[in-house]
């Protein structure tokens, strides 16, 4: 994990706010709005200046919330654009847990599922106005997935861990969806079945140049996660197991699973999570099972088919058939 002072943002973001408070009329101190002018990347301190300046300028106890739901695509830097051009709400959600640290590495996204539910998780590592910050990013991703799947989405509610900064109601009525608050978790819920939603601005050629420049952004931060590393290993090498990948990363496979420990996750499960998303991009490009199990590195077409039946509750033919049912 890297320490809190090496943590930036995109200024685009910081832009988001800047003109949100112009919008409305507030003022925010001239010297830090005029650092931020010209610098590639906003480090997290200016950035907590910019938002308690932001905060104390208004009295609205929603701010937070209301700039995430004015947030635009471009605010979001490259990534951003990556996400609405991914041909499915799922993918996009994929490249944001991999990509997020070029909008800003004050936190980090992962996915897990519950009861036919998907929930996005974010975990903040912020100091100041956390609780006004965690809402700009739910609301943001609320709304902006709304517009990339043409208004199809629908969020079964919002977690937040902090306490309401103002009553329920006026929650529910500005992001149209339930909200529970001390829960103890930030997340996003939605039916599986909407990780399937079509977008509306699918591009592949761009999403794969999109990928390229993010990817580039990310090694001149210098700030790769150690899982976004190990994901894009296994990518690259789906067949090498735990000691192979961390070897490449000149770590021990032990030393390598207490450092994936520290940011939440595990060698096993993040490795179950690319072979996945590849099986699935696999299958849909109808490559044969046994094939697919031989690329992956699985002992057998029968081992293979037990984990995909583990990880989608459904065999691959009758992923492949509910699949091309769905496209058809």
């Amino acid at each position: 994990m890297h320490d809190c002072s090496e943590h930036t943002v995109t200024p685009r973001y910081s832009q988001a706010i800047v003109q949100m408070a112009e919008q409305l009329g507030l003022g925010l101190p001239a010297p830090l709005v005029s650092r931020l002018q010209g610098a590639s990347r906003v480090p997290i301190g200016w950035q907590d200046e910019l938002w308690e300046a932001f905060c104390q300028a208004s009295t609205d106890p929603l701010i937070g919330l209301k700039l995430g739901l004015q947030v635009q695509v471009g605010h979001l830097d490259s990534v951003g654009m990556l996400l609405v051009t991914c041909e499915t709400f799922g993918e996009a959600l994929e490249e944001l847990v991999e990509y997020a640290p070029v909008i800003g590495d004050g936190g980090e996204f992962l996915l897990h599922r519950e009861a036919g539910q998907v929930f996005i998780d974010y975990q903040p590592h912020l100091r100041v106005r956390t609780a006004e910050r965690v809402e700009a990013v739910l609301a943001s991703m609320l709304s902006l997935t709304r517009w990339a799947t043409g208004g199809r989405f629908q969020a079964s509610g919002i977690w937040l861990a902090h306490s309401p900064l103002a009553p329920l109601a006026e929650y529910e009525q500005l992001l149209g969806c339930p909200v529970h608050f001390k829960a103890g978790c930030n997340h996003l819920g939605f039916a599986e079945s909407q990780l399937a939603l079509p977008q509306i601005q699918a591009n592949a050629a761009l999403r794969d140049h999109l990928r390229q420049l993010a990817d580039h952004t990310l090694s001149e931060m210098g700030q790769q996660s150690l899982s976004a590393e190990v994901q894009r290993l296994v990518r690259a090498h789906p067949r090498w197991g735990k000691e192979r990948i961390a070897e490449q990363l000149d770590l021990s496979g032990r030393h390598m699973n207490r450092k994936l420990a520290e940011e939440g996750l595990s060698f096993k499960s993040l490795r179950e999570s690319v072979l996945q998303q590849m099986a699935c991009q696999a299958l849909r490009a109808d490559q044969r099972v046994a094939d697919i199990a031989e690329q992956l590195g699985f002992s057998d077409e029968n081992a293979f088919v037990r984990a995909f039946r583990r990880w989608l509750g459904v065999t691959p033919a009758r992923f492949k058939a509910g699949d091309s049912a769905a496209s058809g």
